[in-house]
Parts: structure tokens; C-alpha cells; sequence
């Protein structure tokens, strides 16, 4: 049966014009098949946003509010190390310090118990080769007392917050001029109280994924020995996957979106040809297919194509940063210092918060900042600790 429908199918190949084939294949694959596959697919242009955000957003809390209790019970039946042993801040100097900044949120999702937790278990499972990584609890809480996850992880990480010794802040300076003071604080205090070679500075909302120490590793030691890499002011760890789409303002983007016609336009010419029993290649072809591929990458979504990459960590895509969002941010420690040198010049606000401060700052001392693809966090707050939200949603 099979034999004899690919007998038919070849019939129909070479009866049939090249025009007739590839517009048969745009109305199929873009008519039929794309959005029969990607219906649910939150990050593509076929989605249905009206049938599936609704159920998909609450489906998403409702798992979400289960793994806050999850990492609520992981530390509860954790064993508590022995706090009679000092600090060994002053006499080791970590490779990596991963600084969590926390504030009170809703008890509900625990979501720095989340972090934390997926932290530890990750740097446990790493074994020696994350025996040089620590990590710090900067509460940035108004009241300290009030933060009860924190109070749960201070027996198992050090922490340091903003308490009725230090400065109080002050309550007439805007939220999105606060955030960026606590960020100054934590950063400072990161390198105050380890002197690390680099600081990952992660919000408390968001969640390393599983292969984060692997890739961390492979560019302190491969990429990193380039000069313009290991000079740079920042590296992002996440970026939203609604902003990931090749047709965006970043001109790297349409060069790899070129890049990727360019790659399978041939290929795809060359399986044609072969289907059909004509001569492996004709320009009007190798266009069209550039031209289908571009298509369908876009329109499926950039994102889903970057997965490709969690294959290895060599694999995992640098490139010039680009603006929006701070969840997991990666700095050396010079780095670190400019900064902070920065920031404490910069007046943050409605419309200028801490991320596009950061950027700016590329922009106006002639620095440099990458992103890495695809993201190494997952960004699970949609409870906002700056803006109220009765009723979030994944998009």
C-alpha cells in the first residue's frame, strides 16, 4: 500500500509543474499543517490566543502554586547544615556567587523558595565541579522581619538585608527608583561579603533551568578568553520569548534570519529535486524555499527553534543584548564595580526603570553587554511586586 502511494506521489512529481508542487506546499504547510500543530503554542503567530490563554494562564498558576509548596516542603525535610562552622567569606574567594534578591510577595507561591531551592539542587547535583559557587540571600524587604521564606532559608544560606541598622529608605523615592537602590544594595553587598570573580545576580522569581551551571562553566572557561566577551558590562540570562521573534528592531536577528534561508534553501532544493526526479538546483527554487523556511521559522517562533540549542552547552548562542528585563543578570567583578559607579549616578522612574537604565548606560559609556540564547532562568513571577495584578496572564 505504501509502495504504491509513493508510486502515485512520484507520477504526480514529474506530471506536475515546479509552480503547481511549492504553492501545493505553501497552502498545506501554512493553510493546514502550521496551524493544526501550533495552535498551542504560546509563542507562535498561530496560537489562539482566545481559545487557550485563559485556561493555559490558570492552568500555569495552579502548577506554579504546587511547586512553591513542593520547594516549601524540600527545605523543610532538608537536613540543617552545621551553623557553628564560620563563614568562609573571608578566607575563599568563590568563583561564582549567586546573589538572590527578595522582597515579600504572596505567601502563596513562595516563589524565592522556588529559586532557592531549584539552586541547592542543581549545585548538589553539580558536584565538584560547582565547589567554587555560593550562594547569598539579599532581602530587600522594608521590614526584614516580615519576609517568612527568609526566615526559612537563613538555615541554609547567608544572607544579608536591609535592616533598621543601615539606611532606611525613604518612603517619597518612587518604586521603580527603589528597585534600583535594593539592586545597588545586593550588588554591593555581593562584593563586599565574597569578592567573587562574577556575581549572578537572579530575581527572586526566577527559576535556573537545568543545564545553567554547564553553560556557566563553558563560558568561564572557552568564551570568556575573548577580550571584547570578558570586558563586557553585563550578560543577560533571560529574555521574554514573546520579544524573541526574528522581526524585532536587533539587526543580528535579521542577519541570522538571512542566515537561516540562506542554509536551508539549498538543502531543502536538494530534497525537492530528489523527490521529484529534476535537476538538483534552480535559483528560482533555492529562493522560494530560502523564503518558505524564513517564513515558517518566524511565524512558528524563534523561540521554539533556540531549544535546539539546550543540546550542549557550545552550542548556546552570545549576542549584543538587548533591552527589556533583568531576572538573571551575570557580572565579573570589574564589571560588577562600573556598575555600581553607574547606577548610583542614575534617577530610575515610571517608563526608566533599572533595565533600561542598564542599557542606556551601553549607549552613554561606550560599554558593551551580551545576551545569552536561549535562556538559562525561567521567569515564573506573574504576581508583580511593582505592579498589582488581580488577574495575570501568560502573555
Amino acid at each position: 500500500m505504501l509502495h504504491h502511494a509513493w508510486q502515485l506521489y512520484g507520477r504526480w512529481c514529474r506530471w506536475s509543474s515546479p509552480f503547481v508542487h511549492l504553492l501545493t506546499l505553501t497552502v498545506v504547510t501554512f493553510g493546514v499543517l502550521a496551524p493544526l500543530i501550533c495552535h498551542r503554542l504560546l509563542h507562535s503567530y498561530f496560537y489562539l490566543r482566545r481559545w487557550h490563554l485563559n485556561p493555559m494562564s490558570q492552568e500555569f498558576l495552579r502548577q506554579n502554586q504546587q511547586e512553591g509548596q513542593a520547594a516549601l516542603h524540600y527545605f523543610e525535610k532538608l537536613q540543617v547544615p552545621n551553623i557553628s562552622k564560620a563563614s568562609d567569606s573571608e578566607t575563599f574567594r568563590p568563583l561564582l556567587l549567586v546573589t538572590i534578591i527578595t522582597v515579600q510577595r504572596r505567601d502563596d507561591f513562595h516563589y524565592v523558595l522556588q529559586v532557592a531551592s531549584r539552586f541547592h539542587h542543581l549545585l548538589q547535583q553539580c558536584g565538584t565541579n560547582c565547589q567554587s559557587h555560593r550562594v547569598l540571600l539579599c532581602n530587600v524587604e522594608p521590614e526584614p522581619s516580615r519576609h517568612q521564606d527568609v526566615k526559612l532559608l537563613s538555615s541554609f544560606f547567608p544572607m544579608v538585608s536591609r535592616d533598621k541598622t543601615g539606611q532606611d529608605p525613604d518612603p517619597r523615592v518612587n518604586h521603580f527608583e527603589k528597585e534600583k537602590q535594593d539592586y545597588v544594595f545586593c550588588l554591593e553587598q555581593s562584593l563586599l561579603a565574597y569578592n567573587p570573580e562574577y556575581i549572578l545576580v537572579v530575581e527572586d522569581d526566577a527559576v535556573p533551568e537545568e543545564e545553567i551551571f554547564p553553560v556557566l562553566q563553558h563560558l568561564f572557561l572557552a568564551r570568556f578568553s575573548k577580550p571584547y566577551l570578558r570586558d563586557a558590562l553585563y550578560f543577560k540570562l533571560y529574555h521574554p520569548e514573546r520579544l524573541q521573534h526574528y522581526v524585532n528592531p536587533e539587526p543580528m536577528r535579521i542577519l541570522e534570519w538571512l542566515g537561516l534561508g540562506m542554509f536551508l534553501g539549498p538543502l531543502l532544493n536538494c530534497v525537492y529535486s530528489w523527490a521529484a526526479g529534476r535537476p538538483s538546483l534552480s535559483w528560482p527554487i533555492i529562493l522560494f524555499f530560502a523564503a518558505y523556511s524564513m517564513a515558517l521559522s518566524e511565524l512558528v517562533g524563534r523561540h521554539y527553534l533556540l531549544e535546539l540549542r539546550r543540546l550542549a552547552p557550545v552550542l548556546y548562542n552570545i549576542v549584543p543584548v538587548t533591552e527589556c528585563c533583568t531576572p538573571a543578570m551575570l557580572f565579573s567583578a570589574p564589571s560588577a564595580r562600573r556598575a555600581l559607579g553607574y547606577l548610583k549616578g542614575m534617577q530610575c522612574r515610571q517608563g526608566f526603570a533599572k533595565d533600561i537604565a542598564l542599557y542606556s548606560l551601553l549607549h552613554t559609556k561606550g560599554e558593551n553587554a551580551y545576551v545569552v540564547e536561549p535562556n538559562l532562568v525561567r521567569h515564573v513571577g506573574m504576581y508583580s511586586s511593582l505592579r498589582l495584578n488581580d488577574n495575570p496572564k501568560l502573555l
